[in-house]
């Protein structure tokens, strides 16, 4: 397996992302410098909405996500993937499920618990070695809930912060489901059933849940 091919989920021959890779589709840029310019572009120019669940297949293509101008962290993530593939870096989706300290009423009281499961990330293979990405909170919403924007300088991991900019525990990761070859479809979706049984419940028969 390269992680190079495209996907149903990751079409990345679409119009859509070949708009986006257009200005990092040049062999003046190295794979490492598009892959670090491409991750803050996904980070900061989709906005971070946990509340909008897709629970049909075809909310989770790129092509698709691409028209929108926020994301859940598991779309930002097949985004990021499918604009690497394009650019020809390996990439794949990894999934854990993490626990947020910052901000969590509205979480608490729209899922029952500030435990997000599955919560997307990428994997990146730069110079031979594999490394994690999370481009889920843009920028903005970093700032707002004060912490530091989450970088990613092509050599590191680049995963959440543990703390927040005044020391307090800002998010845990709680268990870590591996990477896939593809967008996990089936897996994801009992894993939401499994956690948010009474949400998933209430929208039963629906494509996307609005909470």
């Amino acid at each position: 397996m390269d992680y190079l091919e495209a996907t149903y989920y990751f079409d990345y021959e679409s119009d859509e992302i070949q708009k986006i890779i257009r200005e990092f589709n040049t062999d003046t840029l190295t794979p490492k410098e598009k892959a670090t310019r491409l991750y803050l572009k996904i980070r900061d120019d989709w906005w971070y909405d946990p509340y909008h669940i897709n629970l049909s297949k075809e909310g989770y293509r790129a092509s698709k996500i691409a028209k929108k101008n926020s994301g859940h962290c598991l779309d930002k993530s097949i985004l990021l993937i499918s604009c690497l593939r394009a650019l020809r870096i390996p990439a794949r989706i990894h999934l854990a499920k993490v626990k947020n300290h910052i901000g969590v009423e509205r979480l608490i009281e729209k899922f029952g618990t500030n435990e997000l499961t599955p919560h997307g990330m990428v994997n990146i293979c730069l110079d031979g070695k594999w490394l994690k990405a999370s481009p889920a909170f843009n920028k903005a919403l970093c700032e707002k809930c004060n912490v530091a924007p989450l970088e990613f300088d092509g050599e590191q991991d680049s995963m959440f912060q543990e703390y927040d900019n005044k020391g307090g525990v800002f998010m845990e990761y709680l268990e870590d489901y591996g990477h896939f070859d593809d967008v996990p479809f089936d897996f994801m979706l009992n894993n939401m059933k499994e956690h948010y049984s009474n949400i998933i419940n209430i929208y039963e028969g629906q494509t996307e849940i609005r909470l």
